[in-house]
């Protein structure tokens, strides 16, 4: 009678307590609980018939970064002079106008911690990003790039959020959450900035009304009750956003993919199964009570997988990402381009609509499809 009850409350979007959620996660039938889930999508997406999509072009502001996390392949050390780069705007230039070609309108600004930029080097960035191009939105940097932003210019993380918004900054990723606790994040990723700066970074932009997203990677050396911990503290921050506000628009969960990294080295390998995403997706619909847009990860997951999680609880299937860096140097090889994406989403029933980061409805119509 008791998972009766977990999902009856479920379905109705009411809050689970924290035994409630370990419960869906390590007890619910799997088949039970994507069709649950599947049922609350319909009742909270504006129309159940429809799987939204974005264009938008991933861009590595810089590959120099001290964090040591030991999932990422892409980074290098500041005195690896041979491997770093910082993109120059002509390099931005020729991007997005490709971009552009291809129907975008965002840049995804994945940075890194470098120790010698500050504020400034952002603003001074984003300020001439817009001016070339001012209709192109900026989905820049990450809550530890903040706190790390903020550390190296001797400021608070709420000015440097104001300076970034001024600049251009139009909304924050979910990047460098990975899973939300002390004892994973020093496994993992031990010179970033804490869980408790992640959450305040985001406390604060929601704050401020910057749209944000949320984010968990997943499959590493977390255990199961880790991640249902990680998406309470995903919820638990999303309830303090003053009422009115963006919050976190979308919640994306992604699998970690091991191929070169240290954790290989270290003994710790991915093991993918597409019926564990779908009850991460599944679980995630059902305990992110106040998050409207879950995306499926096509990228780390594949098609075949990101097409069955649309029917389990995911309502978008992000972007066809033009270029991306990080996760792919570790093994995760997926593609779509436009025409690709949208044929997906028609092959498992549903309608394709084109979107920007705020969930709001775009058409469609790239100047080249080469």
């Amino acid at each position: 009678m008791r998972g009766e009850e977990i999902f009856a409350k479920a379905r109705d979007r009411v809050t689970l307590s924290t035994e409630e959620a370990y419960w869906l996660w390590e007890q619910a039938p799997l088949e039970r609980l994507a069709a649950t889930a599947d049922e609350v999508r319909r009742r909270v997406v504006d129309d159940e018939r429809v799987v939204t999509w974005q264009i938008d072009r991933n861009v590595n502001i810089t590959n120099v970064c001290i964090s040591g996390c030991k999932f990422c392949n892409f980074h290098c050390k500041p005195h690896q002079a041979e491997r770093a780069f910082i993109t120059t705007i002509e390099e931005y230039k020729q991007k997005i106008e490709q971009m552009l070609a291809l129907g975008g309108d965002q840049l995804l600004l994945q940075g890194g911690l470098h120790p010698k930029l500050g504020v400034e080097f952002y603003e001074e960035l984003f300020s001439e990003l817009k001016r070339l191009y001012p209709s192109v939105r900026l989905h820049a940097l990450g809550a530890p790039e903040v706190a790390h932003i903020a550390k190296v210019s001797k400021i608070t993380t709420r000015e440097a959020l104001e300076r970034l918004v001024r600049a251009g900054l139009d909304s924050l990723p979910g990047a460098g959450a990975e899973i939300l606790n002390a004892e994973v994040r020093k496994a993992i990723s031990p010179a970033k900035p804490s869980v408790e700066e992640w959450l305040e970074v985001m406390h604060e932009a929601h704050l401020m009304n910057l749209p944000t997203s949320a984010t968990m990677m997943y499959g590493h050396v977390e255990s199961a009750r880790q991640r249902v911990e990680h998406l309470l503290a995903i919820r638990d921050l999303q309830a303090r956003c003053p009422e009115g506000n963006w919050g976190f628009i979308a919640f994306i969960p992604w699998i970690f993919r091991s191929m070169g990294t240290q954790l290989e080295k270290e003994g710790v390998v991915s093991h993918f199964s597409p019926l564990e995403y779908i009850r991460v997706i599944a679980v995630s619909r059902l305990i992110l009570n106040n998050i409207k847009n879950i995306q499926a990860s096509w990228l780390t997951v594949g098609k075949p997988t990101a097409q069955l999680a649309l029917h389990s609880g995911a309502n978008d299937m992000g972007s066809i990402m033009i270029e991306e860096n990080v996760v792919s140097s570790a093994g995760a090889h997926n593609e779509f381009d436009a025409e690709g994406i949208q044929k997906a989403i028609r092959e498992v029933g549903f309608e394709p609509q084109l979107r920007d980061q705020l969930y709001r409805k775009r058409e469609y119509s790239a100047i080249s499809r080469e």
